[in-house]
């Protein structure tokens, strides 16, 4: 059953321990399954390659891929950003992003892409 992911068992218990490693309080629990134990290590590796090592303390807001691709969208609308209370480890993954997105800053289809927005009701803060 190793690195089947397409096995729906193994696929379950990888995606409960990446949830589980994602969770800068939870620790890795000796009694699970290889592919449990697998997903939390991918899970925590991801969370800190965004956020930082666990054993440098847990910042008080938590960065993600969601958070990532905002700031993306940001820096592609042109917008400015607030990264308070964010730590300097997270705001260096911030700016690579951002700075990702301004490089695709285009002020006219950022103009017909905030108008679609705001006629669908969604603002941008």
């Amino acid at each position: 059953m190793k690195n089947n992911i397409f096995n729906p068992l193994y696929r379950e218990d990888y995606i409960e321990g990446y949830s589980n490693g994602s969770n800068p309080h939870l620790k890795l629990m000796e009694d699970k399954s290889e592919a449990y134990n697998f997903g939390f290590e991918q899970g925590r590796a991801d969370y800190e390659r965004m956020n930082g090592k666990i054993a440098y303390g847990i910042p008080q807001l938590i960065v993600t891929n969601k958070v990532l691709e905002d700031f993306l969208l940001a820096g592609m609308l042109g917008m400015d950003i607030d990264s308070d209370g964010y730590n300097s480890f997270q705001i260096d993954v911030i700016q690579k992003w951002y700075q990702s997105g301004v490089e695709k800053y285009d002020p006219s289809q950022s103009s017909y892409l905030l108008a679609v927005l705001e006629e669908n009701g969604i603002e941008l803060a």
